[in-house]
């Protein structure tokens, strides 16, 4: 690439970072804040619940919030200082943020299928009830901010931290219906292990499309 090329391709960032864009990039930074503490504050309690009455849906969707919280992370990271104006910081960004759909993927397939052929039974948690239930009000709210924010920014990193707050509203609407069923219907005992195994399909998936990014056709 000639000096020229150079000048030009920063005359053209330059010019695209006006500020509006400043101001989105502000308010992504901002809104990644938010779901980092809210998803560490579902997670600590997720898990405590998850461990106690033995539901492995619940575990793993507590487990998702270390997911989440790296792909917020990520997000701030990519937003802080002179990685705001740097397209370099946003395809790492991106690449962290699909990490973060892989951690747990693995541990609740496990973990669901050691269950759904011991045929172990969960028990109740009706705070985890209401704690699923807070996160599928919650959560949809940040995604669709942060997947406006992505496309007006450009950032596929900001685009994905908002597929995670969508997948963890999934995931808290699958739980929360096996945690309903498995409080009212003894039977139900392989919903919460079949619901685990949905999210570890669909985590690992969303990992696949955000490395890919813009090029997956998937």
């Amino acid at each position: 690439m000639t000096t020229s090329s150079v000048i030009a391709d920063e005359c053209t960032i330059a010019a695209t970072r006006d500020a509006g864009w400043q101001r989105d990039a502000e308010w992504a930074r901002r809104l990644a804040w938010v779901s980092l503490a809210a998803v560490l504050v579902e997670g600590g309690i997720g898990l405590w619940q998850g461990l106690a009455v033995g539901s492995v849906a619940l575990t793993g969707w507590a487990l998702g919030g270390v997911s989440e919280a790296l792909a917020s992370a990520m997000v701030v990271w990519r937003f802080s200082g002179a990685r705001t104006f740097d397209p370099n910081a946003e395809r790492r960004a991106q690449r962290g943020v699909a990490v973060s759909f892989w951690l747990t993927a693995p541990y609740v397939a496990a973990e669901s299928l050691r269950e759904l052929m011991g045929e172990r039974h969960a028990g109740a948690s009706l705070i985890g009830i209401a704690l699923t239930a807070s996160g599928l009000l919650l959560m949809p709210i940040l995604g669709r901010a942060n997947r406006r924010l992505g496309l007006r920014l450009d950032s596929e990193a900001t685009e994905a931290e908002g597929i995670q707050n969508y997948l963890c509203a999934a995931q808290a609407a699958g739980v929360l219906v096996g945690l309903a069923a498995t409080a009212s219907w003894s039977g139900g005992w392989w919903i919460d292990p079949a619901v685990g195994l949905g999210i570890a399909g669909v985590a690992a998936w969303q990992g696949v499309r955000a490395w890919r990014g813009h090029d997956c056709g998937c």
